[in-house]
């Protein structure tokens, strides 16, 4: 794809939707356009619904107007998969939950099986919320396993057997077709609705970082639920790796354990000793009728002794890795998140941290927990959608088209009609 070109519609709403320029003297200023031209380019915008007017305030004479993006032009449908359910949710551009629906399920029972449920939510989904299928711009989904970015499918997931390099997209696609009774394609008309997929904890850190901390330049999230892995945000851009693989903490070695097995084959790692999964095991050793991290949550909850002196000790051995996390990446903010994420595990991963990494690698940091909860994934499936669709060079080519169809209407008009 091309690079967009510096007085392009699409590089004018880049602006506007960071808040960096929001008036006509603004754009001018930033982008060195004509008044006339960036009338034109916001004429684009305008046309295509994307933008509204607020009245700004006054300081004495008449108020400003200011341009923004408008968040109800279009809804996102996003889905957050867990081990042992989902949550499924429309949104609008702005990460507000419009409707919200949480579904049983298995991952195990594979990718088809596990698709067709979630779609079969989108329709009561969207009667509630009041959003005509028309307006659905795209599909964010939320997994618990590493995601090649550019295909969309998830790569050698531990936790989610029958996945690997299963065509989430795709079958995606297919199964809104056929439960919401709309055509394969967006309001641009002629290509299926946009689908995208990535891991879990990035889309977290991305909603987090977003939402609490804009302006942390280096932004790391830790999910400890089933498993355990990190999202990292860098210049509010997700760190992927070169293939989706950055932030994989649950499998790095403990060099202790050399007898704990993991889901992943190995021996040792990090989730095998101090994710939900390996405490509902511990627990469930002692007596207790636990069989997942959302069990170990329940227990927290009700203050079990047992419970909290594990999900202590989990936070110590997570501290372990973190403090090499930490010391690399020096983040301004690391947050907790995920069904192990509360006082004793927070407890324990500060006690190493602070322990072990040198001062001057946490003079600055705040170790923290989730500010958004359970909607996290759901609101970073839904911005990971509108990050892509409304970027500089996927705007300019979604108002092509939004222009084509009016330019053949035009050119096909009688003479002298206008």
């Amino acid at each position: 794809m091309s690079t967009p070109s510096a007085t392009s519609a699409g590089r004018l709403l880049q602006l506007i939707r960071g808040g960096q320029a929001n008036t006509r003297a603004d754009l001018q200023r930033a982008t060195g356009m004509s008044r006339s031209t960036v009338g034109l380019r916001l004429d684009e915008l305008d046309r295509a619904g994307w933008l509204r007017q607020d009245t700004g305030t006054s300081t004495g004479g008449r108020p400003s107007h200011r341009i923004v993006f408008d968040p109800g032009h279009a809804a996102v449908l996003a889905v957050d998969l867990e081990t042992r359910y989902a949550r499924v949710a429309v949104l609008d551009l702005g990460g507000t939950v419009l409707a919200e629906r949480t579904v049983d399920l298995d991952i195990g029972d594979g990718p088809d099986r596990v698709l067709d449920g979630l779609a079969r939510c989108f329709p009561e989904l969207l009667a509630t919320s009041g959003t005509p299928a028309e307006r659905v711009c795209g599909i964010g989904l939320s997994v618990p396993g590493p995601v090649d970015w550019e295909t969309g499918q998830v790569v050698q997931p531990p936790i989610m057997p029958g996945w690997d390099r299963f065509p989430i997209r795709e079958r995606t696609q297919e199964a809104y077709a056929e439960h919401v009774g709309a055509s394969m394609e967006d309001t641009t008309g002629g290509r299926p609705i946009p689908v995208f997929v990535d891991n879990d904890a990035n889309l977290m850190a991305l909603a987090e970082q977003q939402a609490g901390h804009p302006d942390c330049a280096a932004f790391v999230l830790i999910k400890v639920s089933t498993g355990i892995g990190a999202g990292v945000v860098v210049n509010n851009e997700i760190f992927r790796g070169i293939d989706g693989g950055a932030g994989d903490i649950g499998h790095i070695r403990l060099h202790d354990k050399p007898d704990a097995l993991c889901m992943c084959g190995s021996y040792g790692c990090l989730a095998a000793v101090a994710s939900g999964r390996a405490l509902a095991k511990d627990l469930s050793n002692l007596g207790m009728d636990v069989a997942s991290g959302t069990d170990v949550k329940a227990l927290l909850e009700q203050g079990n002794p047992d419970a909290v002196r594990l999900a202590r000790a989990a936070g110590q051995r997570a501290g372990e890795v973190l403090v090499t996390v930490v010391t690399l990446l020096n983040p301004g903010v690391l947050m907790l998140a995920g069904d192990l994420a509360g006082i004793p595990f927070l407890t324990g991963v500060r006690e190493l941290l602070y322990q072990r990494a040198m001062p001057r690698t946490t003079a600055h940091l705040d170790v923290v927990t989730s500010r958004l909860g359970d909607h996290a994934g759901l609101i970073g499936a839904a911005a990971m959608v509108v990050d892509v669709l409304y970027a500089p060079e996927r705007a300019d080519a979604r108002l092509r088209a939004f222009a084509e169809p009016a330019d053949a209407q035009a050119r096909q008009a009688p003479q002298g009609t206008q």
